[in-house]
């Protein structure tokens, strides 16, 4: 998918086409910042009771990311299954998988099988109300996140990234719209929102959903690829979509994007909660998780492969200073309260925001399946040394307060796989959806 971002600064002083294609096939130049392998610079490794504690425990420095056991005491019980089988149907807790990841029989196309129609279109910013401008950052041609590799943070807070290059810009994003071939015009039908739309972890997804309908294993459904804003992470139309811990996300696909699907797509979709469900990658996962968390009046089923929830939030944001990572676990800057802003003034929020979400909050009607890998992301961003940047971390935290909430989730850990692992996803997605459907009626 081509995107196109004009660079908008109060007046328009320059324009700049970006194709993913091409940036894929040109060489970073050589003074580029590339992804953080390992414990970035000053970091806090070795006093948990400081602030910004980065654990190392169970983790093999040997690889690149570091590969994690996931027998390690900071991780939950999990049961391990034999190299190449997943979990029995509708099971729930966590289970840790691979290293083999064969893909799933369902992701290939079969003879006889009825297929569902595509419809595509796309959607610019000079269409929306709520992200009306966008955000584009200035980052060296060829080098992906270059200006956010090379930042600095706040001084005593390493939690607080300073972005000084983004600025207001517009965005074109593609949404892809399937409809599946048993659907008859006129009747309500359950449907899936999938964010990062376009991209290769989803290139199965139609295929996956023609196999499992003919099996009656998932209910006839519409699945909505909707592309993201574009670039990646903090100061970014992708990272201001994704990673922003509200239900702004949510209102834009609710008001924008769903009328345009069944306008041009000739559906009605349902507006039963339990019959719409949320699905992502990486920070789209964690957009996914907030959808569900802001709307369980609109969704209540969340599938997620490598959610990033972790402190990706920006700008930083004084009433939830870890982002995403307060979904599970407390900010892991010095002790004090989460901060708002009232008659003007910061002052200390209510509860539950100033405590970890998840613990702090009523159980909410969320169904949640989750994927992370053995060497899935570990501080990728040398600059923010802030004890909240360990993804495989994070989701065996995230998967100890569901449990304890008593949430309806399953979690894999996935052996000999990397962020958002292709291999992992051929071999689950099938599984994965039928595991998410668990529980809605057949028509």
């Amino acid at each position: 998918m081509n995107t196109t971002w004009a660079v908008l600064a109060g007046t328009m002083i320059s324009a700049a086409t970006f194709s993913t294609a091409t940036l894929a096939q040109t060489p970073p130049p050589s003074n580029c910042v590339t992804q953080n392998m390992g414990v970035p610079p000053n970091a806090n490794t070795s006093d948990k009771g400081a602030p910004f504690f980065i654990d190392t425990t169970g983790l093999d420095f040997q690889t690149k990311p570091p590969t994690r056991d996931p027998r390690s005491a900071n991780y939950p019980a999990a049961t391990e299954l034999a190299d190449g089988t997943l979990p029995p149907a509708g099971a729930e807790g966590n289970f840790i998988i691979g290293p083999t990841h064969n893909p799933a029989p369902e992701t290939i196309a079969k003879e006889g099988v009825p297929k569902g129609t595509i419809t595509t279109f796309t959607l610019s910013s000079k269409d929306s109300v709520i992200y009306n401008p966008g955000l584009i950052r200035d980052d060296v041609p060829g080098c992906g996140n270059s200006s956010i590799m090379s930042t600095t943070t706040a001084s005593g807070d390493k939690s607080n990234m300073i972005v000084t290059t983004s600025h207001p810009g517009t965005w074109t994003r593609n949404i892809e719209v399937y409809v599946p071939a048993s659907y008859v015009r006129g009747t309500e039908i359950p449907f899936i929102v999938l964010g990062d739309g376009g991209s290769a972890a989803w290139k199965d997804m139609n295929t996956t959903l023609d196999n499992l309908i003919a099996q009656r294993r998932v209910p006839p459904m519409v699945s909505i690829q909707v592309g993201n804003g574009g670039q990646d992470a903090q100061g970014a139309q992708r990272g201001r979509e994704y990673d922003t811990v509200s239900g702004t996300y949510a209102q834009f696909i609710e008001r924008e994007v769903l009328p345009l699907v069944e306008e041009k797509a000739g559906v009605k979709l349902t507006k039963n909660p339990d019959g719409r469900a949320t699905m992502g990658l990486s920070s789209s996962g964690t957009a996914a998780f907030t959808m569900a968390w802001f709307h369980p009046e609109l969704y209540r089923r969340v599938l997620a492969y490598s959610p990033t929830m972790v402190n990706q939030q920006w700008p930083w944001n004084p009433a939830l200073r870890g982002g995403a990572w307060e979904y599970h676990s407390a900010w892991a800057g010095p002790a004090g309260p989460n901060l708002t802003v009232k008659a003007g003034q910061l002052t200390p929020s209510d509860q539950p925001t100033g405590a970890p979400l998840i613990p702090g909050s009523p159980a909410k009607p969320i169904r949640y399946w989750f994927e992370m890998g053995d060497q899935d992301l570990f501080y990728p961003n040398p600059t923010i040394a802030d004890g909240m940047h360990d993804w495989t971390l994070s989701a065996a935290l995230m998967a100890k307060v569901l449990a304890e909430k008593g949430y309806h989730y399953q979690y894999l850990f996935a052996r000999n796989a990397k962020h958002v692992d292709r291999p992992t996803v051929a071999q689950t997605l099938p599984s994965a959806l039928e595991w998410l459907w668990k529980g809605y009626p057949f028509p």
